[in-house]
């Protein structure tokens, strides 16, 4: 799950919906988000929350949630959006937003290749996907 995240606390966006606090970020020209890369699919849903909008910060674009929830944990930025999983590991509040997915493509004829065999046998380990889960990812499976 994306979603506006920001220090647990901060009387502009808690208690919030994601899309309040949002307004409220924008309303405030003393607010800096943090961006993410162009190109990112998070760098496509924030330019799509922005509506063309660039507030203070945009032109900050780390290359992961990771980096954009260590830039809000460490007051560098008031705000940002990233992964819920991310936001947790760093002790920040989450507003979720929308589901992120991920999707793994294999050619044919790679299938037999070490590397995705072995790719393939740990993502149908029990024990590997309960640990996926509790980060809480969850699976759809192929069609």
């Amino acid at each position: 799950m994306q979603g506006f995240v920001f220090r647990a606390g901060d009387a502009r966006f808690a208690g919030k919906s994601a899309a309040d606090a949002l307004r409220s970020a924008l309303a405030d020209p003393s607010c800096l988000m943090v961006n993410r890369n162009a190109g990112a699919g998070t760098r496509i849903l924030i330019d799509q929350l922005l509506e063309g909008r660039r507030p203070g910060g945009y032109a900050n674009q780390p290359k992961s949630h990771n980096a954009v929830a260590a830039a809000v944990a460490q007051d560098r930025a008031d705000w940002g959006i990233a992964i819920a999983t991310v936001a947790k590991l760093y002790g920040l509040a989450f507003l979720p937003i929308a589901p992120e997915h991920y999707d793994f493509l294999v050619v044919d004829g790679h299938r037999s290749r070490p590397a995705v065999q072995a790719f393939l046998t740990a993502l149908a380990d029990d024990g590997v996907r309960a640990r996926i889960a509790a980060l809480g990812m969850k699976f759809d499976e192929a069609p």
